[in-house]
């Protein structure tokens, strides 16, 4: 055969070739005592072989399959060790040599306890998957609002069992914890929210609460349900109830104020606002500062309502009275803004309208509300105006006193009280001297005033500006008239004081002789104040007589012009040098002149 045989193998030879030898030579023994033929006996020879040779085959062919399973075997375990190598993320096993070393027994021994190991890895990463891949899923079922049905079957890649993979997933667990704790937080909100507005309303918080879903109910015992639809109920639940609270809070602020505005209409006593004082203070609060519990429940709006409702009806039996306060203080404004006051045939027209109840209510006082305000805002507007033509109104009483003061020829006189008219005069010529800028500046606030309303600027229903006109006209004639009568006075003044010298010498020896009093046209001598302090003659007419039409106005100015001029340079046809001809012989009567 030309093979190399091995030390055992060359021992079973031995064995078989001894073995054979004798069966062989037995046969032969046989054959001869048979007297079997040559024939025979080759045939007999070849079909040993044959038979032997087949024997051979059968087992050389076992040895090679056997070795062939062998090789299958251990090129599986490599592939499986490799593909859990793969599927875990490792490089290599520790502890297990990289190259291959004797028989394949003896390799496919070798790398068993490494293969074994590596299915242990791969059997607890999988519980690894499974336990978070089944977290995550539960997680995103109650997320998603389908926790009931969150036992569906975890699939897990076993191509890809690795640390990194793994990691995903617990990050991915780890971000819907976080996701479920915010809605659960938000949830708890919601509800907390529910619970205050609730009772702020006055209404059921776990009757809204199993109305958005029974699982918000800690009474109901089950998994809260944090989906985005129940979210998204729970902040329309919750925007209605803050809706609702402003809506109510608003009802109670337009009822608070109709409620203040007919207890001051009808001077209502405390005990009827006491129970009501309450729907008073939260006007002066917003929606978001309302905390109290009940303080907006529907039973106040309607006791709020059925009140207002009450004092409306209440308000309708009193509306005459209540018009005439509203009609007082509207003529009270006009009166002290010296505007035209409404007509009183207007005012009982509507009186008239009022007992016939053809008019409404409401609509009259918010007319008369209307022209208040107006009446206002005009006032306001003339304000700076008007407290410069009550100092100018002032000024002229002075200015008047003064001129009387001065015709006075006593006035020099040593009598009681005179030094104290000396006192006034000196003030009067101050504030007299002022008056010129003073009408320049009311003409100049008067015209501004004109021309950014476009309306003339009346006063008890005259035109300002023809009032101070006519002041200053006459302001100028009056001047005039003292340049013409200044060289008259002179000499008038020189003959007076040589006869009261003449007087004071004769009266010398006598002067215990009693005075007689003489009063003199600036006051006499007890009193400091003037006897005719009033105003010119055309405000005089406006204060003290109810004028309709600017026209008739103009004629008492007109006539007070006369009466002025009248007043100032005295009667036609009468020499004013008669007239203080006259006051020297009545100042005779008096005692000496001070200085």
């Amino acid at each position: 055969m030309g093979s190399v045989q091995t030390p055992i193998g060359m021992r079973n030879s031995a064995i078989l070739e001894t073995s054979c030898g004798f069966l062989l030579q037995e046969l032969q023994i046989i054959w001869d005592e048979v007297g079997e033929d040559k024939f025979e006996r080759e045939k007999v020879l070849l079909d040993l072989e044959q038979e032997c040779l087949e024997v051979y085959r059968r087992k050389v062919d076992k040895a090679n399959i056997s070795r062939a399973h062998l090789h299958q075997e251990l090129a599986e375990a490599e592939a499986e060790f490799t593909h859990l190598l793969l599927s875990l993320g490792e490089r290599s096993l520790p502890g297990r040599p990289e190259k291959r070393a004797g028989t394949l027994k003896e390799q496919l021994d070798s790398i068993t306890p490494a293969l074994r190991e590596m299915r242990l890895r791969k059997e607890e990463r999988l519980n690894q998957f499974r336990a978070v891949q089944g977290q995550i899923q539960k997680i995103s079922a109650e997320i998603a609002g389908n926790s009931d049905n969150a036992t569906s079957i975890i699939v897990v890649n076993e191509n890809d069992l690795s640390l990194k993979r793994l990691e995903e997933y617990q990050n991915e667990l780890q971000r819907l914890y976080n996701e479920k704790n915010e809605r659960l937080q938000q949830v708890e909100k919601y509800i907390d929210v529910i619970y205050s507005l609730s009772t702020i309303l006055g209404k059921d918080s776990s009757a809204i609460i199993m109305e958005v879903h029974p699982s918000l109910n800690d009474l109901c015992g089950i998994t809260k349900n944090i989906s985005d639809k129940i979210l998204d109920k729970l902040d329309t639940t919750v925007e209605s109830l803050y809706e609702e609270k402003k809506a109510r809070l608003d009802k109670l602020h337009h009822l608070g104020k109709e409620l203040l505005n007919l207890w001051n209409l009808m001077d209502a006593p405390y005990t009827d606002r006491q129970p009501f004082s309450h729907v008073i203070n939260l006007l002066s609060v917003s929606s978001s500062e309302v905390s109290d519990p009940g303080s907006l429940t529907l039973e106040i709006v309607q006791q709020t309502e059925a009140e207002v409702k009450r004092l409306d009806q209440l308000k309708a039996s009193k509306m005459k009275e209540l018009f005439q306060k509203k009609r007082e203080e509207l003529e009270l404004i006009c009166k002290k803004s010296h505007v035209e006051i409404p007509s009183q045939t207007e005012m009982k027209n509507i009186i008239n309208l009022i007992n016939s109840g053809e008019i409404d209510h409401s609509n009259l006082l918010m007319s008369m509300d209307e022209q208040i305000s107006r009446a206002k805002e005009e006032a306001a507007s003339r304000k700076a105006i008007m407290e410069k033509v009550e100092k100018w109104m002032l000024a002229r009483d002075e200015e008047r006193w003064l001129e009387e003061y001065s015709t006075d020829e006593n006035r020099y006189s040593v009598s009681r009280g005179a030094h104290k008219n000396l006192r006034r005069a000196e003030r009067a010529r101050i504030m007299v001297s002022k008056m010129p800028a003073l009408v320049d500046l009311i003409i100049k606030m008067a015209r501004s005033w004109e021309e950014e309303r476009n309306k003339v600027f009346l006063y008890d229903q005259v035109p300002l500006m023809e009032m101070l006109e006519e002041y200053n006209m006459l302001r100028r004639e009056k001047e005039e008239e003292k340049k013409r009568q200044q060289p008259w006075e002179k000499k008038k003044v020189q003959s007076q004081v040589a006869v009261e010298r003449d007087n004071m010498y004769a009266s010398r020896p006598s002067t215990s002789s009693r005075r007689i009093p003489n009063k003199s046209c600036n006051g006499g001598l007890d009193s400091p104040m003037p006897v005719n302090r009033r105003l010119p003659i055309s405000i005089h007419q406006f204060r003290s007589n109810s004028i309709n039409s600017g026209n008739q106005a103009i004629s008492f100015i007109n006539d007070g012009r006369k009466m002025q001029r009248r007043r100032m340079f005295g009667e036609p046809g009468i020499p004013p040098h008669s007239r203080d001809e006259a006051s020297s012989v009545i100042s005779t009567h008096s005692g000496p002149f001070s200085p």
